[in-house]
């Protein structure tokens, strides 16, 4: 395929569009349940998620039998076509079954970070409308006051619930009559909660077809001898856009098997990487500075690992020239996605079957079936290659929308459907993807998105506080840290560490602010903005000050 991006731009109306040097490739109708465990029965006795510490798994087999007796089940439970039921687990094995169970059945599947602050995952049902929650014994309590029905997954009972093992029972001698529904591919499937460009939490709307689309593309250079082959590291949160379509369903449709791990532990990861010999990890920068950072002990000489995606946040050169060197063996790839577009947007393919090989710190290359373009954010118009411009996409995996939010997600998906990701980059003559830098204001701590808007809410609701902005300072292990100006009332007493032990007590320990300073003025624009990069660069010269004093 010897074209360059000047031959894949199409000029539409004077607009610049890319496409993918790749042909479109077909998307089935299927629901999502029904596309990834397609053929499973061929595969009925290979292992589909096995837990790493405990060994505890699931065939493909097993996958597909809960899948269907849980959407029977839920059925007969009242779950009816678009009712949002709100998972509050960490990474177990029966994590993909439950979403599917859900999503087969017609509900919608939410999940929820279960190391919230119980306010939080309120605020996640509430805004969801959900009518049933599914979580465990351990996080049970910060569901408890909630008003609804509740299913606890693990062997613990917990009176006034219902255990998910005698729901499945339930689920098998349930009425099919009883519990028959119509659901189409257009019908919602996933409601991810998502920061978007804007910074408030938002329900994301995504179809079964935007999520198979998704899966379409991203794994189009798949082949045969693949199929049934790759194990994979099951890391990152499976409540994440990036575990549910990167990592449970590609990994399902591809008949590979997951190595589930709820938690990170440096050499838990590196035990589980060599005695379940996983060849693909897909993981975030944090991680990857772990493996480059402390020692090993284990005898990596036994690694099977062959690649490894770094996706959720920016991955810093250092860190990945440094991988390089310690893990020669490995190939770094970086990727690039959002929630609002079901997971993956750009990647890379499989030199192995001639496609095309993107260069080093590259985000990879437009997929099949995608539409992309970069604008100038304050003129609208199309830009041409090596020019940065806000990145805009346009493919069958776009969201449905921002659950009951008309206004936010006018301003994401315009009136040509394309979907303005807030991110800046740019697209090379070879038609390989860089990203620049984001527009949107959300910090990354480890991967995890955390809204400034809402850590200054949360501050401006102190009686002592009266202004407050909050901004991302770069960290070398998190990737960036939250870090605080606020300014207080003449006669507070309260002191910077009163102020960040507020702010820790009402939200996620990734939302902690990590850096806070008491300021006379926040700067604002003459509109009213504030000054985020002013703010930036005055704490970290501060910062360095103290470091060498």
């Amino acid at each position: 395929m010897g074209k360059n991006a000047q031959d894949l731009a199409k000029d539409y109306d004077e607009e610049i569009i890319f496409r993918s040097r790749y042909p479109s490739v077909p998307i089935p109708d299927l629901l999502l349940p029904d596309f990834v465990l397609k053929d499973a029965e061929s595969y009925a006795e290979n292992v589909a998620f096995i837990d790493a510490a405990t060994k505890k798994s699931y065939t493909y087999g097993e996958v597909a039998r809960d899948v269907r007796r849980s959407s029977k089940a839920l059925r007969s439970l009242g779950m009816r076509t678009g009712h949002v039921i709100v998972v509050v687990l960490p990474n177990v094995v029966e994590y993909g079954i439950v979403a599917l169970g859900i999503m087969g059945g017609g509900g919608v599947f939410s999940g929820a970070n279960p190391s919230s602050h119980s306010s939080e995952i309120k605020k996640q049902v509430e805004l969801a409308g959900a009518t049933l929650i599914i979580t465990d014994d351990k996080t049970y309590n910060k569901v408890s006051e909630l008003g609804l029905p509740v299913v606890i997954v693990g062997e613990e009972r917990v009176p006034g619930t219902i255990l998910w093992d005698e729901l499945l029972e339930a689920g098998e001698r349930a009425s099919n009559s009883m519990i028959e529904s119509v659901v189409t591919q257009d019908d919602l499937c996933a409601l991810p909660f998502s920061s978007g460009t804007t910074g408030l939490s938002k329900g994301v709307m995504l179809t079964h077809r935007n999520i198979v689309a998704n899966l379409c593309s991203t794994l189009f250079s798949v082949g045969p001898d693949l199929i049934g082959k790759v194990t994979i590291l099951g890391l990152i949160p499976y409540f994440h856009i990036y575990g549910l379509t990167g990592i449970l369903c590609a990994t399902l449709k591809n008949k590979g098997k997951v190595v589930v791990m709820g938690r990170y532990d440096l050499s838990t990861v590196l035990k589980a990487l060599i005695e379940h010999e996983v060849t693909f990890a897909p993981i975030v920068p944090p991680i990857l500075l772990g493996l480059v950072k402390h020692p090993i002990a284990e005898d990596i000489a036994k690694l099977q690992l062959r690649s490894v995606m770094s996706a959720a946040a920016p991955l810093a050169p250092e860190i990945y020239e440094e991988f390089q060197r310690r893990f020669p063996q490995v190939v770094v790839q970086e990727a690039y996605g959002m929630t609002e577009h079901s997971c993956i947007t750009l990647t890379h393919g499989d030199p192995r079957k001639g496609h095309h090989t993107a260069k080093k710190r590259s985000v990879g290359y437009i997929l099949p079936n995608l539409e992309v373009k970069f604008i100038d954010p304050d003129t609208g118009r199309s830009l041409p290659t090596d020019t940065p411009g806000e990145i805009c996409v346009r493919s069958q995996c776009v969201m449905k929308g921002y659950y009951k939010n008309e206004a936010e997600t006018a301003q994401t998906i315009d009136e040509q459907g394309w979907l303005h990701t807030g991110d800046i980059g740019y697209i090379d003559k070879e038609g390989d993807v860089f990203i620049v830098d984001r527009m949107k204001e959300l910090i990354k701590y480890k991967g995890f998105q955390v809204a400034p808007a809402e850590l200054e809410g949360i501050l401006l609701g102190h009686p002592s506080v009266e202004d407050a902005a909050v901004v991302g300072l770069p960290d070398e292990e998190a990737g960036e840290i939250p870090g605080a100006n606020v300014v207080m009332s003449n006669d507070a007493k309260e002191s910077e560490e009163d102020m960040m032990k507020y702010v820790a007590n009402n939200v996620a320990h990734y939302k902690k602010v990590r850096v806070l300073h008491f300021v006379d003025t926040i700067p604002k624009s003459p509109s009213g903005k504030i000054m985020r990069r002013l703010i930036r660069e005055k704490m970290l010269e501060s910062i360095a000050k103290s470091a060498t004093n």
